[in-house]
């Protein structure tokens, strides 16, 4: 028997170090080549690193949210054989990088809420075995049905990404966005519980420090009457045949490009550093996406050149691509203006967080229903408030309440989005 040391390769892009975010083995554990070891995250991207040999887990280096250099041992082993040399390493799959920012999620339907069928409790299975339907159901190491059962998850309630495999990381994920897994004490309280931040969860948490830190913000907020545009977009979605279906966020995007070549100092990234600010020529559109690892932003390429009908495809493309964890690098990097919505949530108001190096932010809100004054009378309107927040250095007050002024011509007449 020898022992085999397994140094974290180099996984390209100039990258010195890299966070463990989850083990999949314990010491002790039998592993065989290609087995899955740990996933680790760089400033560019979530690897799964494998076993390049057959053998039994005598050390991990490191516990999860450590960093760890790269050449560094990552993991020792006990193999067949001297080991003495260490083959090729493997590195699993790569999902893209990320760009956080606060509060979205574009636009999607409200899923219906199954009725809850009365049907007669079954018998609980033996504390040291997974039910039936967890192994017929859901693939998950032993480690991880270990860590599930001990926090009183459900495996069948956790989503994962494309592999469909149930890993630590899909566990963290499900933490971060439903406290303790639905553990309750036998009170039916919430014990007190520490939650190391992540992952995922620590990109957001650091972008968005330095963004406040390094960022004067200022937030303007004004009322948006959306009658026309909703009457416009129902018109559309009656006749669009086997075109995508139309949500607000097309129709919004066209006036955000439309009236951004009258307001260049909106459509910019900020190097602070050389003390320069690039005014984009093109509107690369970021789109906050939630998805159960955090907060991603999928660009839309030189949305300026898109329609109504193309801009929803990309939409809906590039949200499912977030989501499933099939976004390609250049697909989550380089925007120039970013997009932040809550959706069917709404709010009467929002004050988001710009995304650095970007100047601006712009967050529509709930449409609601009211009364108004309109020639006299009172009639129905639809009305829309929309938030844009603004990098102080470079977007004055009065630019953004202009800018958000012209959105408002374009959006409460409608034809204009289509007049050139």
């Amino acid at each position: 028997m020898g022992m085999f040391s397994f140094k974290l390769p180099d996984i390209g892009e100039g990258i010195a170090e890299a966070e463990i975010v989850a083990w999949h083995v314990t010491v002790g554990d039998m592993v065989e080549e290609d087995a899955p070891l740990a996933d680790l995250m760089t400033d560019k991207a979530t690897v799964e690193m494998t076993s390049p040999v057959t053998g039994k887990i005598i050390k991990l280096n490191g516990d999860v949210g450590d960093m760890i250099a790269i050449g560094s041992i990552l993991v020792e082993l006990e193999i067949e054989g001297e080991g003495d040399a260490q083959p090729a390493p493997a590195v699993g799959a790569v999902q893209a990088p990320v760009e956080p920012v606060p509060m979205v999620k574009p636009d999607p339907a409200p899923k219906p809420i199954a009725e809850p069928k009365s049907e007669p409790a079954p018998e609980a299975a033996p504390a040291s075995v997974a039910t039936a339907s967890d192994r017929k159901t859901v693939l998950a190491s032993p480690a991880v049905r270990q860590r599930a059962k001990a926090l009183g998850i459900d495996l069948t309630d956790v989503k994962t990404m494309e592999s469909g495999r149930v890993r630590h990381a899909d566990l963290d994920a499900f933490l971060s966005y439903n406290g303790s897994g639905g553990y309750r004490p036998a009170g039916g309280r919430r014990q007190d519980e520490q939650v190391k931040v992540i992952g995922m969860r620590r990109r957001i948490a650091e972008n968005m420090s330095a963004s406040k830190r390094a960022i004067p913000h200022f937030t303007y907020v004004d009322e948006i009457d959306v009658t026309k545009l909703e009457e416009l977009r129902a018109d559309l979605n009656a006749t669009r045949g086997a075109k995508p279906k139309l949500t607000m966020l097309p129709l919004l995007i066209t006036a955000i490009c439309k009236t951004l070549p009258e307001f260049p100092m909106i459509n910019a990234r900020y190097d602070d550093d050389a003390g320069i600010v690039t005014r984009s020529g093109a509107v690369h559109l970021g789109m906050a996406t939630q998805t159960d690892a955090g907060l991603m932003v999928p660009v839309i390429r030189n949305a300026e050149s898109l329609n109504i009908w193309q801009l929803a495809s990309q939409i809906v493309r590039l949200a499912d691509a977030a989501r499933t964890g099939k976004a390609k690098s250049e697909e989550l990097s380089g925007s120039t203006l970013t997009i932040t919505s809550l959706g069917p949530l709404g709010g009467i108001a929002t004050t988001p967080v710009i995304n650095r190096p970007e100047v601006a932010i712009i967050g529509p809100n709930k449409v609601v229903e009211r009364p108004v004054f309109r020639d006299g009378q009172v009639v129905a309107a639809k009305l829309m408030n929309l938030s844009i927040s603004c990098d102080h250095r470079v977007v004055d007050g009065w630019d953004a309440a202009s800018y958000v002024q012209s959105l408002k011509r374009l959006l409460e007449t409608p034809a204009l989005l289509f007049v050139d």
